[in-house]
């Protein structure tokens, strides 16, 4: 696996969603890994290295979350926040991916450190230049800050 590319940790639960945005990501060229998880609590798994995501070769740190609010088990915000509170790695940049317009959820995910809030669109044209964004601008300009338990199971 090339670890010179930051991988992407999409949390979506919708079958459909996650198809069109493996499509946009293809079609943008990102190259980056992409793994999903599919509900809040695979993703606390995921971020500290619990159960089938111990490995961090098989399943590496993200350099990135795509996060949706409306998960099973966990939601979204909770995820937000628990990932917040984690002394090692409470720096991953997040990005908010859903489909509220709600003020109240999108004051919520800011207030519980969201890096960015995007509502996802409806037409795919618009999700591949939202995909192309968000390569170019989290994966490609931005420069994130290390992760002390990066390569351990915290």
């Amino acid at each position: 696996m090339d670890t010179t590319l930051g991988t992407l940790l999409l949390v979506e639960d919708d079958p459909n969603d996650v198809m069109l945005f493996r499509r946009a990501k293809d079609k943008a060229k990102l190259a980056n890994p992409l793994h999903v998880v599919s509900d809040g609590d695979a993703a606390i798994a995921y971020l500290s290295g619990q159960s089938q995501y111990a490995d961090r070769n098989t399943h590496p740190f993200p350099a990135l979350m795509l996060l949706d609010l409306k998960l099973p088990r966990k939601s979204g915000l909770e995820v937000l926040e628990w990932l917040r509170q984690q002394q090692d790695i409470h720096r991953l940049p997040v990005v908010v991916m859903t489909s509220s317009k709600e003020s109240a959820d999108v004051g919520k995910a800011y207030d519980l450190g969201a890096n960015s809030y995007l509502v996802k669109p409806v037409a795919f044209d618009t999700l591949l230049a939202m995909v192309r964004a968000l390569g170019m601008y989290w994966l490609i300009l931005n420069e994130n800050p290390e992760f002390s338990a990066q390569d351990s199971s915290l």
